[in-house]
């Protein structure tokens, strides 16, 4: 049996990404997904340039296909199909990227460890940081030989509308959007059409490009992940639920928490996409509440 390459951590950097490039058990999943009114296709962009070896996850297939919420999570019987159709095993260490820089990486990250896989790490700065310093690049469609991974739920990492909902009203959890300000405080139509305005009553707000350092496309060094976080309620003592439009960006939050050192956060699955269509749960306007 091979042995992956040991992960430094849940990021990792392109220059080690480089060096580790072709190793035996490690596997480059490109995780980008575009928002539906984006009218981009990912499938199409990675078959026309990719890190070399990597598979595409689709959120939207690897997910709750029943379910009219959009990628909520699959089964774990589905999900552990899914990866092992992408040739993903339990013994891989798993880097995942996306075309954004950081957007949609983390999504995937947060389901393999949701389903038991800790070794699974984000690309920082993602492919337009590695197209930038000039790495290799293929096109095409690879057709991966099937693996067999055998998944373990992990309850602690998710939550519901009923849990998020009693948190809201008992303050047991500190819930945090990673929504923009406009959409969090209601002065603009969210992007998933039919929502209503707001955000969950008792959340903060940290938009999760204030995460990113904007010149060079890399997450913030830890010691400003943490301020950012302390600043917008996600380090009181209690646990955190990441929430954002439709349980993607939350994800980076989490990622965020990680990198910081600080607890594994939650992530809202149905986020604002469920929240904001259902009548029966309320909403708040404004700015956020004072910590407390």
């Amino acid at each position: 049996m091979t042995h992956a390459p040991d992960l430094p951590g849940d990021l990792v950097s392109t220059d080690w990404l480089a060096d580790q490039l072709g190793r035996p058990g490690l596997k480059i999943v490109d995780g980008t997904y575009h928002l539906p009114m984006a009218g981009r296709d990912a499938a199409t962009e990675f078959a026309a340039g990719h890190i070399p070896g990597a598979v595409h996850f689709d959120i939207d297939r690897i997910a709750d296909t029943e379910n009219p919420l959009p990628h909520m999570l699959p089964s774990a019987v589905d999900f552990a199909a899914a990866v092992g159709a992408l040739s993903l095993s339990n013994d891989d260490a798993i880097v995942v990227y996306d075309t954004h820089g950081l957007m949609s990486a983390a999504r995937p990250w947060w389901m393999f460890r949701v389903f038991g896989h800790d070794r699974v790490a984000v690309l920082d700065g993602g492919l337009p940081k590695w197209r930038a310093e000039g790495r290799p690049i293929a096109d095409g469609t690879p057709a991966p030989a099937p693996t067999r991974f055998v998944p373990k739920f992990r309850a602690s990492l998710v939550r519901d509308a009923a849990a998020v909902h009693a948190a809201s009203r008992d303050g047991a959890e500190r819930i945090v959007d990673a929504r923009a300000v406009a959409r969090f405080d209601g002065s603009t139509d969210d992007l998933w059409p039919g929502r209503r305005r707001g955000h969950i009553p008792g959340s903060g707000v940290l938009p999760f490009p204030e995460l990113i350092d904007p010149d060079s496309g890399v997450l913030l060094a830890p010691a400003a992940l943490d301020e950012r976080l302390r600043a917008a309620g996600a380090v009181t003592g209690r646990p955190v639920v990441a929430t954002c439009g439709s349980g993607v960006t939350a994800a980076i939050l989490a990622l965020a928490a990680r990198v910081a050192g600080l607890p594994d956060m939650a992530v809202y699955d149905g986020s604002w996409a469920e929240w904001g269509l259902r009548d029966d749960l309320p909403t708040e306007f404004g700015p956020p509440r004072p910590i407390g």
